[in-house]
C-alpha cells in the first residue's frame, strides 16, 4: 500500500530535492544589495499587440479588424483594455499588472526583440537565451554567466535545464512534482490491455487499489517530510514549502518561496508554453494572459518580504503580425512586447520607442518595428539592480556587446541599507 511517506519521498526524488538545500549566501557587495530577479520565458511568441494594445495607434484597429482592443469598452474580442495612456493599454485580463501599473511597479515595453529578426521560434529562443547577436552565437546562457559574474547560483524551476541557464556555473534546478493520481477515462482504457496478461493484470490491480490511497500534489507538499523537498532555514531547521501547482500562477508562487527567505537564491528562472496564437487567438490569449496575471499576484504574495527588492522580467522569442490571419490568429512577427515588473521597478510608464502602425511603417509591411533590443533591457536590469559592471556586462555576460548601452531608468533608486 502506498502511503503519505512514501509518495513524498518518490515527489521529493523527482523534483531534485537535493537542491532545494544549503542555499550559498550571496553577500551584499558581492550584488550591491539584497536583491532578487526572476526571469520567466514565455515560449511561443506572445502577441504584444493583444498584451499591451495600441489603441491610440491610427493604423491599429484597421489592421487588427475584430481582434482590436480599446478602453472605449467591449468589442468582439471581450471587454475594454485597461487604460494606461493616450497610445496603449492593457489587455483586460491583466487587472493586477494593472494595478502594479497605477503603483508605479509594472513597466510594459514595446518593440522590443532579440537581434535575430527571423520567424523561427527555436533559433529565435536561442538568440534570447544565449545573449549574443546571432542564434549560434554562444553554447551557454546569459543569465548562467551573470550568475557567475556575482559569484552565486542560480535555480531554474523547469523539468529541463534551459539554454538561458546553462553553462560553467552551477545552477539548481526544482520543477514540482507530477501528479500521481490517473484519470478514471484513461485506466478504463487500459484495463482490457493489462488485463489479457497474466504478468501485467496483478499489477495493473494493485495499481488501482492505490489510487484510494494516493494523495494530491498540493496535499503532498504542504506536509513537512525529513530531508525531502525541504528548504534549510538557518541552523538547519527543515521548513516545508508551500503547495505549488504546475500550472503558471503556482511556478511562480513556488518561485516566490524560493526566492523570499534571506538564505535562499537571489537569481532564478521559469518558462510558460502555449502562446502561439496562429488560430482563435482571442480566447486563448484571455485565459493565457489571465493565468500570467495570476502568475504575478501569486508571486507578488509569496515574495512579499523582498517584493519592494526585486524584479521580474517577462520576456518572449519574437512578437506577431501587424495584421490579423485567416483564422483570427497572428503569425510569427518581430517587435513584441517585454514587462519588467517589481517593487524595485521603475514603472507606471511605457517603455520603447514606437514606430507606428500606419503605411510604410512596418517591417517588411507586416511586422511592428523593434527599436528595442532585449539585451539592452537585460543589461539595464542586471547593472541597476544586481549592480553588475558595465565591462562584464559588455564582454562575459553579453559578448561582444560593447556598442549595446544598457537601458536606463529601469530601477528605482536603492533604499539605503
Amino acid at each position: 500500500m502506498t502511503t503519505r511517506r512514501h509518495v513524498i519521498a518518490m515527489l521529493g526524488a523527482g523534483a531534485g530535492a537535493s537542491a532545494l538545500t544549503l542555499w550559498p549566501r550571496l553577500t551584499r557587495a558581492s550584488t550591491g544589495a539584497d536583491t532578487r530577479l526572476l526571469v520567466l520565458m514565455l515560449r511561443g511568441g506572445l502577441d504584444g499587440l493583444h498584451a499591451i494594445p495600441p489603441y491610440g495607434d491610427p493604423g491599429y484597429a484597421a489592421l487588427r479588424g475584430p481582434l482590436a482592443l480599446s478602453p472605449a469598452g467591449p468589442t468582439a474580442a471581450g471587454a475594454a483594455a485597461l487604460k494606461l495612456d493616450a497610445t496603449f493599454a492593457l489587455h483586460p485580463a491583466l487587472a493586477f499588472a494593472a494595478s502594479l501599473y497605477a503603483r508605479g511597479e509594472c513597466l510594459p515595453i514595446v518593440a522590443a526583440a532579440p537581434p535575430y529578426w527571423g520567424r523561427s521560434h527555436f533559433e529565435a529562443q536561442d538568440c534570447v537565451e544565449n545573449g549574443t547577436a546571432s542564434p549560434d552565437g554562444a553554447e551557454t546562457g546569459w543569465l548562467n554567466r551573470a550568475v557567475g559574474a556575482l559569484h552565486g547560483e542560480g535555480l531554474s524551476l523547469t523539468t529541463v535545464m534551459p539554454l538561458m541557464m546553462r553553462g560553467p556555473v552551477k545552477v539548481n534546478s526544482w520543477s514540482p512534482p507530477l501528479a500521481m493520481r490517473v484519470g478514471p477515462i484513461l485506466l478504463q482504457r487500459l484495463e482490457p490491455l493489462y488485463g489479457d496478461d497474466p504478468r501485467l493484470a496483478r499489477a495493473f490491480a494493485e495499481a488501482i487499489a492505490q489510487q484510494g490511497d494516493d494523495i494530491s500534489v498540493d496535499e503532498a507538499m504542504s506536509g513537512p517530510a525529513p530531508g525531502v523537498g525541504m528548504g534549510m532555514g538557518a541552523g538547519g531547521n527543515a521548513k516545508p514549502h508551500p503547495p505549488i501547482g504546475a500550472q503558471l500562477p503556482g511556478l511562480m508562487r513556488a518561485a516566490g518561496a524560493f526566492l523570499a527567505p534571506a538564505d535562499g537564491p537571489r537569481i532564478a528562472f521559469l518558462e510558460d508554453y502555449g502562446w502561439d496564437t496562429h488560430a482563435n487567438q482571442a480566447p486563448i490569449l484571455a485565459r493565457k494572459l489571465k493565468e500570467l496575471d495570476d502568475g504575478l499576484a501569486a508571486f507578488h504574495a509569496a515574495a512579499a518580504t523582498v517584493w519592494d527588492r526585486s524584479v521580474v522580467v517577462v520576456v518572449t522569442e519574437f512578437g506577431r503580425t501587424a495584421r490579423i490571419n485567416g483564422t483570427n490568429g497572428t503569425d510569427h512577427g518581430t517587435g513584441g512586447g517585454m514587462f519588467l515588473v517589481g517593487g524595485a521597478v521603475r514603472g507606471g510608464r511605457v517603455a520603447g520607442e514606437w514606430s507606428g502602425m500606419g503605411s510604410g511603417r512596418l517591417y517588411q509591411d507586416r511586422d511592428i518595428l523593434a527599436t528595442t533590443d532585449q539585451r539592452a533591457v537585460f543589461k539595464g536590469v542586471l547593472a541597476q539592480h544586481l549592480g553588475l559592471a558595465e565591462g562584464v556586462l559588455a564582454s562575459a555576460v553579453f559578448p561582444n556587446s560593447a556598442k549595446l548601452a544598457p537601458s536606463e531608468g529601469l530601477v528605482r533608486a536603492r533604499r539605503p541599507g
